[in-house]
């Protein structure tokens, strides 16, 4: 079993007016993203690095929280050259658009990622981020979106982008919080997974879906493995989420 990117490039979620959603995790074995100060150091291996760039070849939007951009040092970018031109070989622009995802309107916008711009960057927000955080967000992202008063509205988001976007596929790179709400609003189609030979420990380091999370095992997210592939230490996996 072998996980290929150019395996996701003709998927549809199979609902109307949503892209296709799949969630890229490297994930420790314990199930850990990065220790409990919550600052991101890649553990992956360098065939791990690869497949994050080679999956966002097969999407027009990547998708973070603010805290992976301010604390990640992520600029959400298609990468290198030849990450660029199979972007084109696949029928994309050479740059996909970067979405980030702030509830409250927390974000540095002195990050990494408002200092590149080689394409437009999106920042879906709530009623809660206030004017004067609306104002901020607005002189660094090229559009800035309320979903809701309090709690976002990730089915709202995800349609607009797509309408609006033309987004078919997105790829979201977290953290847990941002992957948890769309797993409830089951709106998460495949994840890719890498399983890293490292244990982080820590009852407070983020997991791959963190936030409220389901409230009963009746209401988990149930998935398939697709496909995994062993290289080295690590093991890729794929799994398809199987709708509720």
């Amino acid at each position: 079993m072998n996980p290929r990117p150019d395996m996701v490039l003709n998927r549809t979620s199979g609902r109307a007016g949503l892209p296709f959603v799949f969630l890229n995790v490297a994930s420790t074995l314990d199930g850990k993203l990065a220790p409990a100060d919550r600052v991101f150091v890649p553990f992956g291996s360098k065939r791990d690095q690869d497949l994050l760039l080679r999956l966002r070849t097969r999407a027009d939007a990547v998708m973070a929280g603010a805290r992976t951009v301010d604390l990640g040092d992520a600029a959400l970018g298609p990468g290198g050259l030849k990450y660029r031109k199979q972007r084109l070989k696949n029928g994309l622009s050479e740059y996909n658009l970067r979405v980030v995802v702030s509830g409250s309107g927390t974000i540095d916008t002195k990050a990494r990622i408002f200092r590149q711009r080689f394409s437009p960057i999106i920042i879906l927000t709530t009623g809660r981020a206030g004017r004067d955080r609306l104002k901020e967000m607005r002189s660094v992202a090229d559009e800035v979106k309320v979903f809701g008063k309090s709690r976002l509205n990730f089915t709202g988001a995800l349609q607009w982008l797509r309408e609006k976007w033309n987004v078919k596929r997105l790829i979201c790179e977290g953290g847990g919080e941002l992957n948890d709400a769309l797993f409830r609003e089951d709106l998460v189609d495949e994840v890719w997974l890498t399983l890293c030979p490292r244990i982080l420990g820590g009852r407070n380091a983020p997991t791959m879906a963190d936030g409220a999370g389901a409230d009963s095992l009746l209401h988990a997210t149930r998935l398939e493995l697709t496909s995994m592939k062993r290289a080295g230490d690590e093991l890729f996996l794929v799994y398809r989420v199987l709708r509720k």
